[in-house]
């Protein structure tokens, strides 16, 4: 196969991020040959920047350019259903940031109709294909941790200033936008569904939920998108624990005897703006080796993963009281 052709959705921040992993990878096997957003002058700026030959107003368009074989689609939450069927009915592959959707039932209509057509669709979880985690899985596998016991996970990011958060969706903030990057983790490791959800506090943009497990161990999350937390997980078990640091996107991690492992990311040609953002090219590899292999789902961040995730977040929201508009057209 060619270069796998790549159309990018929104001029974002994400996007942007993306577009710069893209950039450290062979152009052999990946080529971002279209960008689209809400406005010709942002698509072309970001066209520009990016040295990418195509741009559209809207993503319809996109959806019709029969030289794009996969889109990533870094738009708002409340638009990715309605951006990934689109594309999805148009026959491409879909790769979507996370949270995939805004509920589970939303989740599961996307994900089926993908299955449906036949067709590669993945929530962006780029955490799981980080080195690190590799090697936490395998510690795990190994028996080397024992029995999973606790995992403690802080993220807070100061991002009241961002529009989502400031127009007041809570959802957005504390659930969907930073929750989804502890709740993954969480059912990563535990490999299981909880079988209690507790919120402990929660307030405008931060929160506390433990995830109770059955074989009695806890997950303890916390998030808080005002305030700058220790942004690590700790993960322990019966012979110890493992450390990762930003756990969202680690490059550095303290195992079991101590030591300090450390994954250096390349640089991309031109500055991410988030942490870590050259590290969504390994989810970008992914997405090859699967469409490649005529796949519609990854291994890695299966679909039934991203419908335990977004069933974890229906949970902790309906406890909230925090209800969304898509909860009373899309059900489980």
């Amino acid at each position: 196969m060619s270069a796998l052709r790549w159309g990018i959705v929104s001029a974002g921040t994400a996007a942007h991020d993306f577009a710069c992993a893209v950039s450290t990878l062979p152009e052999a096997d990946h080529r971002v040959v279209a960008v689209a957003a809400r406005g010709l002058e942002n698509a072309q700026k970001f066209a520009e920047l990016h040295g990418i030959g195509t741009f559209y107003d809207g993503y319809e368009a996109l959806a019709c350019d029969r030289n794009v074989d996969i889109v990533y689609i870094g738009a708002v939450t409340s638009n990715h259903y309605e951006v990934a069927m689109a594309m999805l009915d148009a026959g491409k592959h879909v790769l979507c940031e996370k949270p995939l959707c805004v509920n589970e039932g939303q989740s599961k209509a996307l994900l089926g109709y993908a299955r449906e057509r036949g067709l590669f669709c993945m929530e962006s979880i780029w955490s799981r294909f980080f080195p690190s985690y590799a090697h936490v899985r395998e510690r795990i596998r190994r028996g080397d941790l024992g029995e999973i016991q606790r995992v403690t996970i802080e993220q807070g990011l100061r991002i009241s200033n961002v529009e989502r958060i400031r127009m007041g969706r809570l959802g957005a903030g504390s659930i969907l936008d930073l929750g989804v990057n502890t709740v993954q983790l969480a059912l990563w490791t535990f490999q299981s569904y909880p079988k209690e959800i507790v919120v402990t506090g929660g307030v405008e943009a931060e929160l506390k939920v433990e995830l109770r497990f059955i074989n009695g161990g806890v997950a303890s999350i916390r998030t808080s998108g005002i305030q700058n937390l220790s942004n690590t997980a700790v993960i322990s078990g019966a012979h110890g624990k493992i450390t990762l640091y930003d756990f969202w996107c680690p490059t550095e991690l303290t195992d079991l005897d101590g030591t300090v492992r450390s994954y250096p990311l390349p640089s991309s040609k031109i500055e991410c703006i988030q942490k870590n953002g050259e590290g969504l090219r390994f989810e970008v590899e992914e997405c090859r080796k699967r469409v490649l292999a005529g796949d519609v789902e990854s291994q890695t961040v299966p679909h039934g993963d991203s419908l335990a995730i977004a069933r974890v977040q229906d949970a902790i929201r309906k406890q909230l009281g925090v209800e969304e508009v898509e909860d009373y057209v899309f059900k489980p």
